[in-house]
């Protein structure tokens, strides 16, 4: 297995669309859940959207109709589809999978235990 490469993100204007992406290989069969985070300045970490190994996902109630969480299994990669941006989404975003079922909720991060470099999303008014 190699790291979780993380790409898109970026620069928008409010009410735009970003896509992040994270290359998963090794990491997609291995994992009980795959997970997006956030961490924005002065703030904790907090799960954003996760998908289990069953298919289900979630999300926090903050994003809950404007992001989706996806796998595209021939490409290995797990995708969040960012629409509706505000400034309130500016963070440092983070893939991270839970290899092994650490247990605990989907958005208790210390479930993840394998990290991506993470990728800057700015969003301004």
């Amino acid at each position: 297995q190699g790291q979780l490469m993380q790409s898109g993100g970026g620069s928008v204007q409010a009410g735009g669309s970003l896509t992040l992406s994270c290359a998963a290989s090794g990491y997609m069969d291995r994992s009980y859940c795959l997970g997006w985070s956030r961490q924005a300045p002065g703030k904790e970490r907090e799960g954003v959207a996760a998908i289990c190994h069953d298919g289900t996902t979630s999300y926090v109630d903050a994003v809950k109709g404007r992001f989706t969480i996806s796998r595209d299994n021939a490409k290995n990669t797990i995708i969040l589809q960012m629409n509706g941006l505000t400034p309130d989404d500016t963070a440092m975003y983070y893939c991270a999978a839970d290899v092994g079922d650490r247990g605990g909720n989907w958005n208790n991060l210390s479930k993840y235990n394998y990290w991506g470099q993470g990728t800057q999303v700015t969003v301004s008014s």
